[in-house]
């Protein structure tokens, strides 16, 4: 989905912050999560600050307000407007995508439970929810765009 409102804002960047993730083996302790942490707002401030660039979109699995405030907390956005989005599904929708991105070997069976307990925590963020359960790619990324008219 971020992909596609890339190219559909103009002046954009995109960050997957699963990319500050990409290490083998992967590790997640208290030095790799400050660091993922710090890598992600090195490249928004960048991003951010960079005259070209009118939108930057950020994505990742964020479930707890902690970590949006953190994030958002080490950013310079003075000059910016911050939209956060929360994409939710069913719990039905959710478990078919992910065992479709099993079948692909995308992610390994595990990703269902743990995927599955965090779900509930989206609904304490405070975040405008979209329900992506029954939209298409296009349907979302125009919602998306319409928060922009707010």
């Amino acid at each position: 989905m971020c992909q596609s409102l890339k190219t559909v804002l103009d002046n954009s960047a995109f960050l997957d912050g699963d990319w500050c993730w990409d290490m083998h083996p992967f590790q997640v302790n208290k030095e790799t999560k400050e660091i993922v942490i710090e890598n992600i707002c090195f490249l928004l401030n960048n991003f951010i600050r960079c005259s070209v660039f009118k939108n930057v979109i950020f994505c990742w699995v964020m479930d707890r307000q902690e970590i949006i405030d953190s994030i958002a907390s080490r950013l310079d956005l003075s000059a910016c407007r911050m939209y956060s989005v929360s994409l939710v599904c069913s719990p039905e929708t959710l478990k078919k995508r992910l065992h479709g991105d099993i079948e692909k070997q995308l992610r390994t069976s595990d990703i269902i439970a743990r995927s599955l307990e965090r779900l509930p925590h989206y609904e304490q963020l405070d975040t405008v929810k979209i329900d992506v359960s029954d939209k298409n790619v296009g349907q979302i990324v125009n919602e998306i765009l319409n928060l922009k008219k707010i």
